[in-house]
């Protein structure tokens, strides 16, 4: 989308003996000032600065909470309690940390639902897909360690419960569950790993941040239309047009989680986490953090065995089986029309995948029993059916609405109030030959 020439003009001595040597300012003014963005794009794609702000919110705050915390089975859910009591702020800083993580987890999900109504997997945008899939494989691993550094009762048992599916793996299972403890239980080491791992990895997702910021500004941000700029009247400048929409967004969103953080701080977590942990005395329901919800309910879902795969490691492959989808996205939908908009089938089916995954999440909170069961294995197999049929299916069959003939085409005429498209757009592909 870039014209491929900057339009950043040093102003004073400094600027240009810095501009010469190292052109940090020219770099930040082409992306970040003069970048010709989608001028159709809507508060949706916010979501991609607001994921920016929360990650540098998680990061600062951690750094400071890890200054007080104390990684040892015997002191850390008193030095959790100290950070809350005694350190200044540090209730201010925990509880950021603790709804961040959430917040952050909301962010994500909404990015992904946006990517996939419109389309912004498709060529030539599929290793910036990609990138983002690997931004998420990498919150989820952070989450999950930071949910043990508590050590509260759902911290302990969460941890036992699912590192113990590793063991299902054939061959390297044991070996895999007995490095991820650093024994054969839950122990000090165990906590050791997870505060040193749950240290490092946010600084990893920052910097695959960069590479999938560095991949959207060679292939161009996607829009509603899902159709390429064509012209130079597509396009306004990132600053101040997006900008204004991106501050009003996080704006919104900051507002909603300081709400959380000041009034519902324990609202998003679980009550026995402020148990201490117990090897000894099992919770009723161990269930993880929200945002793992429907992962869990698909790996409870599979209560019976296929051949020489049991029900325990039929659960564990469907888990992350459920992710490895996402990554194939790009492969699996056969479609020419990229937006949902122009694609009436796609878009029904695309809300029911919504709600499919609403449903799995609240179906992982759940007790794994009765009609919970039932529910969590159809949910399961429409999920997997999304990916591998659906989307596969519908790309040869759908036929789409006709296309506009530019994202400034179609601006107009939503302007205009019309229903209709214009005379003159061209006919989207009816089938993929």
């Amino acid at each position: 989308m870039s014209e491929g020439h900057s339009t950043y003009t040093p102003k004073t001595g400094i600027e240009r003996w810095f501009d010469a040597r190292m052109p940090l300012p020219r770099l930040i003014h082409d992306s970040f000032v003069s970048y010709p963005v989608p001028r159709n794009l809507n508060y949706m794609w916010t979501f991609g600065g607001i994921l920016s702000i929360m990650l540098v919110a998680q990061i600062l705050t951690g750094i400071v909470l890890a200054m007080h915390y104390t990684s040892d089975t015997n002191l850390a859910f008193d030095s959790v309690e100290k950070i809350m009591r005694d350190v200044n702020s540090g209730w201010l800083l925990r509880y950021m940390h603790a709804n961040g993580a959430s917040f952050f987890f909301i962010a994500v999900y909404l990015h992904i639902f946006r990517g996939l109504f419109y389309g912004s997997y498709k060529a030539p945008r599929e290793l910036l897909w990609i990138l983002g899939c690997i931004i998420y494989l990498l919150m989820m691993a952070t989450g999950f360690m930071g949910y043990v550094l508590p050590w509260g009762q759902m911290s302990f048992w969460g941890a036992t419960v699912i590192t113990g599916f590793f063991s299902a793996i054939p061959l390297v299972g044991n070996w895999i569950q007995q490095l991820l403890l650093g024994g054969f239980a839950v122990d000090d080491p165990t906590l050791n790993r997870f505060f040193a791992l749950h240290y490092l990895l946010p600084f990893m997702i920052a910097g695959v941040v960069v590479l999938h910021i560095w991949a959207l500004h060679v292939v161009g941000q996607s829009n509603p239309t899902g159709i390429e700029v064509k012209s130079k009247t597509d396009t306004v400048a990132f600053t101040p047009y997006a900008t204004i929409k991106d501050a009003f967004g996080m704006i919104v969103f900051l507002f909603v989680f300081a709400y959380f953080v000041f009034y519902l701080p324990n609202y998003l977590g679980h009550a026995d986490n402020y148990i201490v942990a117990n090897p000894l005395k099992t919770p009723a329901h161990i269930v993880p953090e929200w945002y793992f919800l429907p992962f869990y309910a698909i790996l409870r879902a599979i209560t019976f065995n296929v051949g020489p795969i049991n029900s325990k490691l039929g659960g564990v492959l469907c888990m992350f089986g459920a992710i490895v989808m996402l990554f194939l996205v790009p492969w699996l939908d056969t479609s020419k029309v990229r937006s949902a908009v122009y694609r009436p089938w796609y878009k029904l089916f695309f809300w029911l995948f919504v709600a499919d995954a609403i449903l799995l999440g609240w179906l992982g909170s759940q007790p794994a029993e009765g009609a919970y069961v039932f529910m969590a294995q159809m949910a399961t197999l429409f999920y997997f059916a999304f990916f591998l049929i659906i989307l596969p299916v519908l790309g040869l069959i759908e036929t789409p609405r006709r296309l506009p003939n530019s994202i400034t085409e179609a601006v107009l005429e939503k302007n205009k109030g019309g229903s209709g498209h214009p005379a003159g757009a061209t006919a989207a592909p009816q089938t993929k030959g």
